[in-house]
């Protein structure tokens, strides 16, 4: 009940958040410019590029590039980021991937409390609790029961069926299964619920889950992303971020804050993507992990900042009714809230992971709820601004050295946009002042909050 109560507050405020925003002033937008120009030159932790959108009272009041979406090498300068420029979001593919899911139930393909295996064709159960049927509820909000230690991506051979059910020629010895926790009873945020979630998009769709989202998500927005790279033009290849980290790629993966750039990712100005061996025999409905939509979406910010719009209004963006408000209200509805042990007699979740990070969740989507806490001497939760401010919704995304956040409050229209393509040190020996981010992304947002959202003192 809880959930449609909170559902029913934002669908009276998500629509009228779109209120007129006066650009910075310019001495503001210059201060604010300096200071993200500093993050990014930080010698200690120093950033090859960064992408920044901020929009107030739903309208977008700053935009930057900073830095180069493909390094110098020898014989070919390096490239800036520009508006065009995409990177591959990490975890933030996750909430993209969740727009589509809530349009399939939209659209009464799938239903959010169903049992899944009724979709799939076959009856998927955690083994250790046989009589539990899993939901795409589950599967939006983490507590599937589902884990990563078994993997979360598959060849394009491999049919699903075979990881999940126990005898699988991959089921090994059912490390994706949690054998404490029920399914429904406790949040562990994890990759290949997401996994399972694509497969299960095509099962109830008929088709591939990378076409699926273009033509569900992307195409009516007038967005120039996808989870496929083989299927782009080449003039968008061209304009892929490569993700940089002083890191090595391969081996003992030592820092050297010292040494050069090592590209991690999306190197397309040495190798061009190469689509997976044996895609051309997939059965869409059998294994969307191959599209990586935990992950590997390439999206710009300028589009990000589109689908944050979206949402703010609704699901209308300009003339186009991308989804139906009252589906957008019911994928920001508080599912789930930690419950640490002690504070009503039982845990529910992982919230020690990641120092504390995860303390709220609606459907495929963390809900940042301004949590600071001190954990063996470290600061720790989801604040995302220096004392204090600012809650919302929506995710973070962390992998290959970028570093991502896209977040914004559905009742006042305020938001926050930032992708960094990687980083030239460890940040785990910067660790954030008051959350379980790393210094310099709370710098980031600190940075857009006071700079370009908060009102001048």
């Amino acid at each position: 009940m809880r959930h449609k109560i909170i559902a029913a507050m934002l669908a009276s405020t998500i629509v009228s958040a779109a209120a007129t925003a006066a650009p910075l002033p310019p001495t503001r937008d210059a201060a604010l410019t300096r200071t993200l120009q500093a993050i990014v030159d930080d010698p200690a932790l120093p950033l090859p590029g960064l992408s920044v959108v901020a929009i107030r009272h739903g309208e977008v009041v700053y935009r930057r590039h900073f830095g180069s979406k493909r390094l110098a090498t020898a014989g070919s300068p390096a490239q800036p980021i520009d508006d065009a420029t995409l990177f591959r979001v990490a975890s933030v593919s996750k909430f993209v991937t969740a727009l589509g899911a809530m349009k399939l139930v939209e659209q009464g393909k799938l239903s959010l409390d169903a049992d899944i295996g009724d979709v799939l064709g076959y009856r998927l159960r955690n083994p250790h609790f046989p009589d539990r049927p899993i939901t795409l509820r589950m599967l939006l909000t983490h507590t599937s029961s589902l884990r990563d230690g078994g993997g979360f991506k598959f060849a394009p051979e491999v049919d699903l069926k075979e990881v999940l059910l126990p005898g699988g020629t991959h089921y090994g010895k059912g490390a994706m299964w949690d054998g404490a926790h029920a399914p429904g009873a406790w949040f562990e945020y994890v990759n290949f619920n997401w996994g399972l979630l694509a497969t299960v998009m095509e099962a109830a769709s008929g088709e591939r889950f990378d076409r699926l989202m273009r033509r569900l998500v992307f195409d009516p927005m007038g967005a120039k992303a996808g989870f496929y790279l083989a299927d782009f033009a080449p003039a968008r290849i061209d304009d892929v971020a490569t993700l940089y980290r002083r890191r090595e790629k391969d081996g003992a993966e030592a820092w050297d804050p010292h040494g050069p750039w090592i590209a991690q990712a999306d190197d397309f100005g040495v190798e061009k993507p190469a689509a997976p061996a044996g895609l051309e025999r997939y059965r869409p409905g059998a294994n969307g992990t191959i599209f990586g939509p935990q992950g590997s979406l390439r999206i710009s910010t300028a589009d990000l900042a589109q689908i944050m719009l979206m949402l703010m209004q609704g699901g209308r963006l300009g003339e186009r009714q991308i989804l139906a408000p009252r589906t957008v209200a019911t994928m920001f509805g508080r599912q789930w809230t930690q419950h640490p042990a002690g504070a009503n007699g039982s845990a529910n979740g992982d919230g020690g992971s990641y120092r504390g990070l995860y303390h709220a969740w609606g459907l495929g989507n963390q809900q940042f709820t301004d949590t600071s806490i001190v954990r063996d001497g470290h600061a720790g939760g989801d604040r995302l601004v220096e004392g204090g401010g600012f809650t919302g919704v929506g995710h973070l995304g962390w992998s290959w050295g970028l570093n991502a956040l896209f977040v914004f409050d559905p009742a006042s229209g305020n938001g926050m946009i930032y992708v960094s393509s990687g980083v030239g040190a460890d940040p785990d020996q910067q660790p954030g002042r008051f959350s379980s981010e790393a210094r310099f992304q709370e710098r980031i947002t600190d940075a857009l909050y006071r700079g370009a959202i908060r009102a001048e003192p």
